[in-house]
């Protein structure tokens, strides 16, 4: 079975299969009110259902925004492609109290049949990576089943992601405040109970050894941690190395190159969408042992839900710091 597993596939596919696709365009959804709201986004103008039924989620990480605001999430897709999926820790209960199932996809786009079979009447997708640019490939066809709302890469932190969707696509500012008050009120708490470590940060994400990729300074992951005190180092400006794809949040030095490129004093290590990396598998492996960070120990792991995450995701990033670095 194919797992998208190195982060360099997802420069590598160029253009997009819709699995299972019949040559007639759909009939699009039914809304099932007749009150809608106008959204703007990179691809136009979309009216969208003002209290939709029916939400088709393409994409796992946008997925925990919708159950916060106790939206109706008929199907989402797995968090890694061709897989069956599992519900994520966070909003496991919610979703099986809904019966939110899982929509299949892969390597090569969206199952489009799926997805009309899950009958949306509004169908939310894009974000960061691999399903941005599916999502942004197969617009029209997807727009022809429902409302799509494609949220723009340019929203990178979980900010920019929940108060877009609860905002402007489904009219729940005051909710979005109340969730981004409680946040605030515990980012202070943690940053007035823990010990910094000196110096500069870097976080280091991969799924494999032989592919590692360093968070952009200022963006997602990197973003999350400024607040309670971490600088990260600014490697991407000073290293005339490319992000994966434009736009990205990482970028990826050579094996070779990387004990000269990751020079920051302290380490996050972070596994791509798999909990199965971390220091261990790293620290006495070539060159890897060579990195000033791994070399002095300061060296952390990070659980792998905490890279890009979503609001519970970040709140849960507060916790695991607040334990490695309590006073």
């Amino acid at each position: 079975m194919f797992r998208l597993r190195r982060l360099g596939a997802l420069i590598a596919v160029s253009g997009l299969l819709l699995a299972g696709c019949s040559g007639q365009s759909p009939a699009p959804a039914e809304t099932s009110s007749a009150e809608t709201r106008t959204v703007s986004t990179e691809q136009g103008e979309v009216e969208v259902p003002a209290d939709p039924q029916r939400i088709v989620v393409l994409n796992y990480a946008l997925a925990g925004y919708l159950y916060d605001l106790d939206e109706p999430v008929v199907a989402t897709t797995p968090e890694v492609t061709d897989t069956d999926g599992e519900f994520s820790q966070f909003w496991k209960d919610k979703a099986e109290a809904q019966g939110t199932e899982f929509l299949p996809w892969s390597n090569d786009g969206f199952d489009l049949e799926a997805i009309i079979a899950a009958e949306p009447d509004l169908i939310i997708a894009g974000g960061i990576g691999f399903p941005l640019k599916h999502a942004t490939d197969a617009y029209e066809r997807l727009a022809e089943v429902a409302p799509t709302v494609i949220v723009s890469g340019e929203k990178q932190t979980w900010q920019d992601q929940f108060s877009f969707l609860a905002d402007e696509v489904l009219g729940k500012k005051a909710e979005y405040e109340a969730f981004e008050s409680t946040y605030q009120e515990r980012v202070q708490e943690v940053k007035a109970n823990i010990e910094v470590p000196e110096g500069d940060i870097s976080i280091l994400s991969l799924d494999d050894p032989a592919s590692p990729y360093i968070l952009i300074e200022g963006k997602s992951l990197s973003a999350e941690l400024e607040p309670l005190g971490f600088t990260t180092a600014p490697l991407f400006a000073e290293n005339d190395i490319e992000p994966y794809t434009a736009g990205g949040d990482m970028f990826g030095p050579s094996l070779e190159v990387l004990p000269e490129v990751l020079r920051s004093e302290t380490v996050f290590v972070v596994g791509f969408n798999t909990p199965d990396i971390g220091v261990d598998d790293l620290k006495d492996e070539s060159p890897y042992n060579r990195v000033p960070a791994f070399e002095s120990g300061q060296v952390h792991d990070l659980p792998y839900w905490s890279m890009r995450g979503d609001y519970d995701e970040a709140l849960g990033l507060l916790d695991v710091i607040e334990e490695e670095f309590g006073k």
